[in-house]
């Protein structure tokens, strides 16, 4: 399996950034890690093995994207104005310095989003931003909405709320939006959800499910037994749904 590692100097981060590509064509997949981890997590829990076939076969190409949530989201430290700002430097380092790095790599015209658990926030909340970018979005083991309270897992903004906050919630302004264009843009792309029947997040996904069909949006839904929020069940996952 073809398999590359890249790293350069972001000046929208303002930090040295590291990702890995495996694959050498087809349908080019940014795949972002889980709640506060790496680019390699996935390789090393068997994730990307489990899509080998798929990969050597030229029908995926696989860039597995680092995480910043401990310097946005989960910084603490920080008010919360200062962690979604950071979180929309991400976004600028994903949409100028990745996608230019996969154009160079991948020279066909499909381009999707993916990842489990926070990765699954950022995979939607990337594509449902900027939906004429991408033919595809895939979240599993998902969270669309950061500033709610979901049993242990509390807002991340702390009660924070602002347009910034608002505009990276896709619960909240999937719900309003109202630009034909961009309702159109979101239709055409295959937008996957899945999830776990006990999951804590069962209901926001569930939630952004049917708000999408509301808004005349397909897609698919699908539950898997137990909690399934664990690399065990994202090995099963991520051949069905990528």
């Amino acid at each position: 399996m073809n398999r590359e590692y890249h790293k350069w100097f972001s000046q929208h981060l303002q930090r040295d950034m590291e990702l890995l590509v495996f694959g050498y064509a087809g349908r080019a997949v940014i795949f972002f890690p889980t709640r506060m981890a790496r680019f390699y997590d996935y390789e090393n829990w068997g994730i990307i093995a489990s899509l080998a076939e798929q990969i050597e076969n030229g029908e995926l190409q696989i860039f597995c994207v680092d995480s910043i949530d401990g310097e946005s989201f989960y910084n603490h430290d920080v008010f919360p104005s200062v962690r979604i700002k950071r979180h929309l430097q991400y976004e600028k380092y994903l949409i100028e310095e990745v996608l230019s790095l996969i154009y160079n790599k991948n020279h066909g015209n499909y381009i999707e989003t993916a990842g489990c658990s926070m990765g699954a926030y950022h995979a939607i909340n990337l594509a449902m931003k900027y939906p004429w970018l991408f033919k595809k979005a895939v979240g599993i083991s998902g969270r669309y909405d950061l500033t709610n309270n979901i049993g242990d897992f509390r807002d991340l903004l702390n009660g924070f709320h602002s347009e910034e906050v608002y505009f990276n919630m896709p619960a909240q302004y999937m719900a309003n939006l109202s630009d034909d264009q961009l309702l159109a843009d979101v239709r055409n792309m295959e937008i996957i959800l899945a999830v776990g029947e006990t999951d804590p997040f069962l209901s926001e996904n569930q939630h952004l499910s049917n708000l999408l069909w509301k808004k005349g949006i397909p897609n698919q839904f699908h539950t898997w037994e137990s909690n399934a929020h664990r690399p065990h069940y994202w090995r099963k996952m991520a051949p069905l749904y990528l």
